[in-house]
């Protein structure tokens, strides 16, 4: 029987994560309002309880556009890790393996084993599927939250317009808008930037005891090795 304690060793890294995406949003939630309140009362307007700024498109666009900035992040790198690879690190596949490798390597169709998951062992269209399910997910998760920040920030910078007597805009006026980019690109170069540090910095640097980093005394040449 699972104990409550074996239970959090096994899923530290989930729990703990978990635990500080809560905090980090409660706390987002918290000065946000605050700053949105700040904002209100600089134009003359009411400020605003937690709930209702929950509720709103302000703290909705926020959330969505670091949501799919990350998830954009982990798409790209499940697949581009298949095909592209670099020389000395533990974030890449060994060089000879650059592609979607073979049924041997992959364990599937005669290489399947006893525990093997079920759909891995179906063939077809289910372990297809499967094989890209990663991805799959999370590029889906990536676009709907891109399309959640468009919806949000198109509300949001309509009711910013109209507090300042402008226009308001369609949502495909907005998806055109420096806006709608300006916030969108300001995420996207902060994770590719994160990424390509993180494949090069892992060839030269070191964190011992972590499966992120190759071993203290590896060679700075050894890839697709970790600690």
């Amino acid at each position: 029987m699972t104990t409550l304690r074996s239970f959090m060793r096994d899923n530290g890294l989930s729990l703990a994560f978990g635990v500080l995406f809560l905090f980090s949003l409660v706390g987002q939630a918290w000065s946000g309002l605050a700053a949105f309140n700040d904002q209100q009362l600089a134009h003359g307007a009411q400020t605003v309880g937690l709930l209702d700024y929950l509720t709103s498109s302000s703290f909705a666009v926020d959330v969505a556009e670091n949501w799919q900035s990350e998830y954009l992040q982990f798409f790209l790198y499940v697949s581009a890790t298949v095909w592209l690879v670099q020389r000395g690190s533990p974030e890449s596949k060994a060089l000879r393996k650059a592609g979607p490798e073979s049924d041997r390597d992959q364990l599937l169709g005669r290489h399947v084993r006893d525990g093997s998951p079920r759909w891995a062992k179906a063939g077809g269209r289910r372990t297809a599927v499967f094989s890209r399910s990663l991805g799959l997910v999370m590029g889906t998760v990536f676009l709907l939250s891109w399309l959640a920040q468009s919806i949000a920030g198109v509300s949001a910078y309509n009711a910013e317009q109209l507090s300042d007597f402008g226009d308001p805009v369609s949502w495909g006026e907005y998806l055109l808008s420096a806006d709608f980019w300006n916030r969108t690109l300001q995420n996207w170069q902060s994770e590719f930037l994160a990424i390509g540090c993180m494949a090069i910095f892992s060839v030269y640097l070191r964190q011992r005891g972590s499966p992120e980093s190759k071993p203290v005394g590896a060679e700075h040449h050894v890839t697709d090795e970790s600690g």
